[in-house]
C-alpha cells in the first residue's frame, strides 16, 4: 500500500471537502497514514445531502479535485465518498441460517449467508443497501457473540442494522463523482466516517454519541460495546441559525452568516447585553444597533432545538444521560461559539468538540477543524478496509469484524458504479 493515495470526498450542502492520505513506511518498517492534502470549496447543486443540479455538483467536485491535486502534486483516480441526507434509512434486521458443515464449524460462507438472510428481510424496491452492520451473533441460543468464525453450532442468527439509500439519490451521487473522472471505491454512510475520525475504541466500547452538525442536516450516531447502536438524521443545521438571525435582524444572509461566525454564541448567558453590533459597519444599507445578547438568544433557540431532537432519539433507545463517554460534537456547525455549553445543558452528558486528532498531518488547520472530520474519516475508513484486504485478515472499522463483512455485502453497489462506465 506504500505510495498509494487514499482519498475521501465529503459532499456537503454548503461545501465539498476533500482529504488525501498517503501511507508511508519508516526505518522501523512501521506503516503510518499521513494526511497530505485537504481542501474545501463551495458546494453548488446539493441541498440537504441530495443533488438538485447534476452539472453544478460535477463542477463543484471538479474544482475541489483540481485544488487538492495541485496541493499534493499527484492525480486522484479513486475515492471514498460520503452519503448523507434525509433519503437514507437505518433499519434493524435479523437473519437465521443453518450451519453448512456437517461437523458444525462456522465458516465465512455461513456468516455471509446469515447476513444475506438479514438483508432479504429489508430490501424494499427503490432502495440500495450501503452497509450491513452486524451487532451480535447467536449460536444455538447462545447470544452476545461478536465473531462466530470457527465456533461450533447448528443454528446461526444475527442482529444487524441495515443502512440503505434511495436508489436515485445513490445513483446521482455516484454519477456526479464518476463524471469527474474519479472512480468511486466505496460509498460510506457519512456518520460512520465521522465516528471513525473523532472517536477511539475505548469511547465506542463504553458508549458514545457523535453529533455532526452540517449546513442543512444534523446526524446522530450512537455506539456501545464497540458496535453501532443507532443513527438518526434531522433536516436542520447551521444554515437555519443563519436564517433565523437574518430574519430577526431584518438583514442579508451574508451579514447574518458573518455575525453568526464572529459575534454570536449559542450560549446567550455568556454574552453581555451592553456589547452592541452596528449592522451598517458590517455592510448593511441601513443603520441598526443590536446587542450581542439579542443575537445570541436567536442562535441559542435554534441550537437548543437541534439538541432537543438528539435528546429525543437518545430517550427512544433508552440512552438519555446514560453514555459514559458522552457526546462528541463535530461538523462545521459546531464552530459556533457556545455550542458545547448548550449541548451539555440539554443532553446532561459530557460534551467535547471532535477533531481528527489521531492522524498525522502537516496540515494542522485541517486536522483541528471539525468541518473536516467526515472527509478525514473517509480516508481512515479506506485505510482500515484496504489494510485488511492486503493482510488477508478480517477486521476493518471500529475494532471488530464489521469492516470485512460490510465490504462483502456492499459488492452489489459495484454494479451501480459500473453502469456509468461508457
Amino acid at each position: 500500500m506504500k505510495d498509494h493515495l487514499l482519498v475521501g470526498i465529503d459532499l456537503g450542502s454548503s461545501a465539498i471537502r476533500v482529504a488525501v492520505g498517503q501511507i508511508s513506511v519508516g526505518q522501523d518498517r512501521h506503516e503510518t497514514l499521513q494526511i497530505i492534502g485537504a481542501v474545501e470549496s463551495p458546494s453548488q447543486g446539493i441541498s440537504k445531502g441530495s443533488i438538485n443540479s447534476l452539472e453544478d455538483v460535477i463542477s463543484s467536485i471538479s474544482a475541489s479535485l483540481e485544488a487538492v491535486e495541485r496541493q499534493v502534486g499527484l492525480p486522484v483516480s479513486e475515492a471514498y465518498v460520503s452519503v448523507g441526507g434525509t433519503y437514507l434509512v437505518v433499519q434493524p434486521a435479523k437473519g437465521v441460517v443453518g450451519v453448512s458443515r456437517t461437523d458444525g464449524e462456522i465458516n465465512e460462507g455461513d456468516v455471509q449467508r446469515v447476513l444475506d438472510s438479514a438483508r432479504s428481510v429489508v430490501n424494499p424496491a427503490n432502495y440500495e443497501i450501503l452497509h450491513i452492520l452486524p451487532r451480535k451473533f447467536t449460536i444455538d441460543g447462545q447470544g452476545g457473540i461478536k465473531d462466530p468464525l470457527g465456533m461450533q453450532g447448528i443454528r446461526l442468527e444475527v442482529d444487524a442494522h441495515i443502512i440503505q439509500g434511495f436508489s436515485s439519490h445513490v445513483r446521482n451521487l455516484t454519477k456526479a463523482v464518476f463524471r469527474t473522472g474519479v472512480e468511486v471505491r466505496e460509498l460510506v454512510f457519512a456518520p460512520l466516517a465521522s465516528v471513525e475520525a473523532v472517536t477511539n475504541s475505548k469511547q465506542r466500547d463504553v458508549g458514545v454519541a457523535v453529533v455532526n452538525i452540517g449546513a442543512t442536516t444534523t446526524t446522530l450516531a450512537v455506539f456501545e460495546e464497540g458496535d453501532f447502536l443507532h443513527a438518526a438524521i434531522f433536516p436542520i443545521g447551521a444554515d437555519h441559525i443563519t436564517s433565523d438571525i437574518a430574519i430577526g435582524l431584518r438583514t442579508s444572509l451574508d451579514i447574518a452568516e458573518h455575525i453568526k461566525r464572529t459575534l454570536a454564541s449559542a450560549n446567550a448567558d455568556s454574552m453581555s447585553r451592553f456589547e452592541e453590533i452596528d449592522l451598517r459597519e458590517l455592510g448593511a444599507d441601513h443603520e441598526e444597533v443590536v446587542s450581542q445578547r439579542f443575537v445570541s438568544d436567536i442562535a441559542q433557540a435554534r441550537a437548543e432545538e437541534i439538541f432537543e431532537k438528539v435528546e429525543k432519539e437518545l430517550k427512544k433507545i433508552e440512552r438519555s444521560g446514560m453514555l459514559p463517554a458522552g457526546v462528541v460534537l463535530t461538523g462545521g456547525g459546531v464552530k459556533l461559539q457556545g455550542m458545547a455549553d448548550t449541548a451539555r445543558q440539554v443532553l446532561r452528558l459530557p460534551v467535547t468538540i471532535g477533531i481528527a486528532s489521531s492522524v498525522q498531518t502537516p496540515l494542522s488547520e485541517a486536522a483541528q477543524d471539525p468541518a473536516y472530520s467526515t472527509a478525514i474519516g473517509l480516508v481512515l475508513w479506506g485505510y482500515g478496509n484496504e489494510r485488511a484486504e492486503v493482510e488477508g485478515k478480517h477486521g476493518g472499522n471500529f475494532g471488530g469484524k464489521g469492516g470485512q463483512w460490510m465490504k462483502k455485502v456492499s459488492d452489489p453497489l459495484k454494479k451501480i458504479f459500473k453502469s456509468f462506465i461508457p
